[in-house]
C-alpha cells in the first residue's frame, strides 16, 4: 500500500509531463544555434536540417518510449538496451560513450560561460585562454564538493535555471520578430558564399552535429514518462513538448538570418544569441542573454555532473564497472563515479586549449559521443520488435507502426555517425579502448568470460581506431 503511494505520489499530470520534456531538452545549445548555421548553410539548408532532424529524433524519442514499456525491466539507462541486445561489452561500451558525452558536454557548458564573460573580461577570449581554462578547472573541483555535500542542494539550482534560460530566449524571439528584415533574409536564402563549391549535402552534413547536441535530453523524456497520470497521454506529451522544443529551435535559427547577413553572423563569437540581440537593443540586450545563459549553464552543468556520475554508478549496479565505482559515501553520493568523471571533464577541457575552436570541438566531441548509444537503442528496438518481444498483446497494426519507426531512428542515427566523420569516430575510440580496462577489472572481480569472440573483435577494432586517432593527432591529420 505505502509503496502504490509513493508511485502515485510521483506521477505526472499532462502538462507538467509536457514541461518536463520541454526543460529535458533546451539547454546551452539553443545560444550557439545561430553562428554554427550560418557557418555552414544558408535558410534552405537550415530548413532542410530541421526537417530532416525534427523528424529523425522524433522517431529516437518514440523509440524511448516504446522501450519504456515494451521492456520496463530495463531501466538502468539508455546503455541497458545495449547489453540486453548486443551483450555485456556492448552494454559498457554504450555507457562509457553516454558518460563520456556528459563529461565532454559539461566542458561545452565551461567553454561557452568562459565566451560569454569573454564579451566584457577579455582575458577570458572565448573560453580558449589559460586563464579560461584555470577558472573553468577550479569551477569543476568546486561542484565536485557542492554535490559531495548533498545532492539535494541541486534542487534549488535547477529550478532556478529552468526560468533563467526560457526567458532570455523568449526575450530574444520578440525582438528579433520587430526587427526582421525580408530583405537580408532573401539574402540569405542561399548557402553558400560567393567561390565555393558547397552542396546542400555537405551543408546538411555539417549542421547535424549541432541538432544532437541540442536534443540531447531526449532520452529523459522517456523516464518521465513513466511517472504519468494517464499512460494515453505520454506519447501526446512527447509530441507536444518536442514540437514546441523543435518550433523553439527553427524559429531562433530562421529568424536570425532577418536581422544580419549571413557571413556576418559566421563571424559572431558565441554565444551568439547575446551577439544577434546586442546588434538589436545594444548593450542591455547582450547583458540579459549572456547572464540568464550563465545561470542555466549553470544548472545543466550540476544537472550533467549528476547524470555522468549516475550512469557509472548504474553500470557498477549491474557490474559492468568495478565494486569500487559503485562507491557511496554516508549522504548517498556516489563518490568515486564522481571523481573519475570529473577526472574526465578535466582532462577533455585540457584538450579543449590545443583545439582551434574549444567550444566547437567540445560540442562536436559530445554529439559524436552520443551517437553510438542512440544507434545500438534504436536498432535495439528494431530487433525486439522483429522477435516480437513484448509485443505478444499488441495489435499488429501497432506492431507494425513500432516496428518502422525503429527502422526509421536507426537509419537516421546511422546517418549521423556518417555526418560526423572518421575525426570524431577515431577520438571516441581514444576514449573507448583505454576506458575498456574497467571492464577487465569488473570481469575478473566476477571471475567470468572476459571477452566472447564477436567482443575480441570490436575490442581489436577500438584499439586499432585508437591508434589511428593518436597518429592522426600527431601527424596533423586529425585537427582538433
Amino acid at each position: 500500500m505505502k509503496a502504490d503511494q509513493a508511485e502515485g505520489s510521483q506521477t505526472l499530470s499532462f502538462p507538467a509531463l509536457t514541461a518536463m520534456v520541454v526543460g529535458s531538452m533546451i539547454g546551452a545549445g539553443i545560444f550557439m544555434l545561430p553562428r554554427r548555421f550560418a557557418e555552414t548553410t544558408g535558410v534552405y539548408g537550415a530548413i532542410l536540417t530541421w526537417i530532416i532532424a525534427g523528424a529523425g529524433m522524433l522517431m529516437l524519442a518514440f523509440v524511448f518510449q516504446t522501450l519504456a514499456i515494451r521492456q520496463p525491466k530495463l531501466n538502468a539507462g539508455v546503455f541497458a538496451y545495449a547489453k540486453a541486445g548486443f551483450g555485456n561489452y556492448m552494454g559498457f561500451i554504450a555507457a562509457i560513450g553516454f558518460w563520456a558525452s556528459a563529461c565532454a558536454g559539461n566542458v561545452t557548458y565551461l567553454v561557452l560561460i568562459k565566451s560569454t564573460l569573454g564579451s566584457f573580461i577579455p582575458a577570458f577570449g572565448e573560453g580558449d585562454t589559460i586563464i579560461a581554462i584555470i577558472s573553468s578547472s577550479i569551477l569543476i573541483w568546486a561542484f565536485v564538493g557542492l554535490i559531495l555535500r548533498g545532492i539535494q542542494q541541486a534542487a534549488i539550482i535547477n529550478t532556478i535555471a529552468t526560468v533563467a534560460k526560457l526567458v532570455p530566449i523568449i526575450t530574444f524571439v520578440l525582438f528579433v520578430v520587430f526587427a526582421f528584415k525580408p530583405a537580408i533574409f532573401v539574402e540569405n536564402l542561399m548557402g553558400t558564399f560567393s567561390g565555393t563549391n558547397e552542396t546542400l549535402f555537405t551543408q546538411l552534413n555539417a549542421t547535424m552535429l549541432i541538432t544532437v547536441f541540442v536534443f540531447l535530453g531526449i532520452e529523459g523524456a522517456s523516464i518521465y514518462s513513466r511517472y504519468a497520470e494517464n499512460r494515453k497521454a505520454v506519447g501526446h506529451a512527447t509530441v507536444l513538448g518536442f514540437l514546441s522544443v523543435l518550433a523553439l529551435f527553427a524559429l531562433v535559427t530562421l529568424l536570425s538570418y532577418g536581422i544580419m547577413p549571413r557571413a556576418e553572423i559566421a563571424q559572431l563569437r558565441q554565444p551568439s544569441l547575446a551577439e544577434i540581440m546586442a546588434n538589436i537593443t545594444g548593450t542591455w540586450g547582450s547583458i540579459l542573454i549572456s547572464t540568464g545563459l550563465i545561470i542555466s549553464v549553470l544548472g545543466a552543468y550540476l544537472a550533467w555532473t549528476l547524470m555522468s556520475a549516475e550512469v557509472l554508478l548504474a553500470a557498477a549496479k549491474n557490474r559492468d564497472m568495478p565494486r569500487f565505482v559503485g562507491k557511496k559515501t554516508a549522504k548517498g553520493v556516489p563518490k568515486n563515479a564522481l571523481l573519475i568523471s570529473a577526472a574526465l571533464t578535466q582532462l577533455i577541457l585540457i584538450a579543449t586549449y590545443a583545439a582551434e575552436g574549444a567550444l566547437d570541438f567540445a560540442l562536436d566531441l559530445t554529439s559524436s559521443l552520443a551517437l553510438l548509444p542512440f544507434f545500438l537503442t534504436a536498432v535495439y528496438a528494431v530487433k525486439i520488435a522483429l522477435n516480437r518481444d513484448g509485443y505478444l498483446t499488441v495489435s499488429v497494426q501497432k506492431w507494425r507502426f513500432e516496428l518502422i519507426v525503429a527502422c526509421i531512428a536507426a537509419i537516421y542515427t546511422a546517418y549521423l555517425i556518417y555526418a560526423a566523420g572518421l575525426e570524431y569516430l577515431f577520438l571516441a575510440c581514444l576514449l573507448l579502448a583505454p576506458a575498456t580496462l574497467f571492464y577487465v577489472f569488473a570481469r575478473r572481480e566476477q571471475n567470468v568470460l572476459l571477452f566472447k569472440l564477436y567482443e575480441k573483435l570490436i575490442f581489436i577494432i577500438l584499439v586499432s581506431g585508437a591508434i589511428t586517432a593518436i597518429f592522426g593527432l600527431s601527424t596533423g591529420w586529425i585537427a582538433i
